[in-house]
């Protein structure tokens, strides 16, 4: 019975706490200055280096350079860039490691898809996923 007591004042006590439930739909959620959220791709800063593909711990990302067509251009310019965010842990290196900040990432975290091949994101999709850009290297 002693026990049926305890729980029994548990459950009171934890009843008049504050709750911790956040209305997500209807308010914004308030996010810490280091959320990792989806990845933003700026094409044009990209020199086709390799390293975001390199130090992915997953290999989700694939990224093929080519040639440019112009004689004058040194360099390789971006072909594909694709993120398969059903392997993605959203770690962050393919930022920290990126020279030119190509790559940066959001606060944006909603990739709810019925199919799995919903969550495979291409070199548009990544460039137009601008919103919410989080602040410079820290």
């Amino acid at each position: 019975m002693l026990r049926f007591a305890k729980g029994l004042a548990y459950t009171f006590k934890k009843m008049a706490e504050k709750k911790a439930t956040h209305m997500y739909p209807d308010q914004e959620m308030v996010w810490p200055e280091r959320f990792r959220g989806i990845q933003h791709f700026s094409p044009e800063k990209c020199i086709v280096c390799n390293q975001c593909a390199r130090i992915c711990p997953t290999g989700c990302i694939n990224l093929i350079g080519k040639k440019s067509e112009d004689p004058n251009k040194k360099g390789k310019v971006i072909d594909t860039y694709d993120i398969n965010f059903e392997l993605c842990i959203l770690c962050d290196l393919c930022t920290e490691v990126c020279p030119t900040e190509a790559i940066v990432m959001t606060t944006n975290f909603e990739l709810a898809a019925y199919s799995r091949d919903e969550l495979f994101k291409n070199l548009r999709w990544l460039d137009d996923n601008n919103t919410n850009v989080r602040g410079g290297k820290a």
